[in-house]
């Protein structure tokens, strides 16, 4: 799987917000980022079953695709029947060293020093063999299994990239997840108020059309300073360094999220 964080560009509605009316010294403007989850096989193959549609809410364990894998399952079959022979060849060649051993043993002339050597040397020989068809067995059903991907965590479907019976190459994504986990306000303060923000504290998230207040985690403070992004320009804010910072809401929160959306942050006094 590839995981990727897509900023998309900030509605041109913080501008027009900002431009309208004065805002209180502790709120900020930020938007709201994403960062998806593209799910992928390292195999190529027909897509023959989609198993979510977008905007579909996913657990943690459910198939989301499946590619063709007739040849990975006749690989398994075929792996499993050398392991099964290069087993009972083990068998035989450790009962055959085990007799003449105890033949040796018992200081019986009947089995030379030569021949339990030879018996010996099949054995270990034998024994190789089953550990190399072992590993060619786990190669095979691990390449079986990959031909299907389960989501790895709770999250919404944003998107699916193919429709089944069309060929994916190998490491392409085929359904763009998107866990509530993975949203995280991002917002801009000057530098006049850094000090009044820490890691770990709590801030106010609203919105337009929002129900209530939201409250998030500080969980990231830029080091580095940086002009006010551009659809952020007005009268009050233009030219001013600011710093980026920042903030997780609880997944049950950030459910109400969407990437792209124009926010409002408030740092308590």
């Amino acid at each position: 799987m590839h995981r990727n964080t897509l900023t998309l560009g900030l509605a041109l509605a913080i501008g027009f917000a900002a431009g309208c009316s004065p805002r209180p010294a502790n709120v900020f403007q930020g938007y709201v980022e994403g960062e998806y989850v593209y799910t992928a096989a390292p195999l190529g193959g027909a897509l023959t079953n989609l198993a979510v549609a977008r905007g579909a809410e996913v657990q943690a364990g459910q198939l989301l695709f499946e590619l063709e894998r007739g040849s990975e399952a006749a690989a398994v079959q075929q792996a499993e029947q050398n392991l099964a022979q290069a087993k009972a060849n083990l068998a035989l060649s450790e009962a055959t060293y085990a007799r003449r051993q105890q033949l040796r043993d018992g200081h019986l002339e009947v089995v030379s020093a030569e021949e339990l050597d030879q018996a010996r040397a099949l054995r270990d020989a034998d024994r190789s063999q089953v550990d190399a068809q072992t590993a060619a067995l786990d190669k095979a059903r691990w390449s079986f299994d990959q031909k299907q991907q389960f989501a790895p965590t709770n999250a919404l479907v944003h998107d699916t990239l193919y429709r089944p019976g069309e060929w994916v190459a190998a490491g392409k994504p085929v359904v763009v997840l998107l866990p509530p986990a993975n949203l995280k306000v991002r917002f801009f303060v000057p530098q006049a108020a850094l000090p009044k923000i820490k890691p770990g504290q709590t801030v106010q998230v609203t919105f337009d059309g929002g129900p209530h207040a939201y409250p998030a985690i500080v969980n990231y403070i830029s080091t580095q300073a940086e002009f006010t992004p551009p659809v952020l320009y007005n009268r009050e804010n233009r030219a001013k360094i600011v710093f980026m910072i920042e903030a997780k809401c609880t997944p049950a929160d950030a459910a109400d999220l969407r990437p792209g959306q124009p926010v409002d942050v408030r740092i308590s006094p």
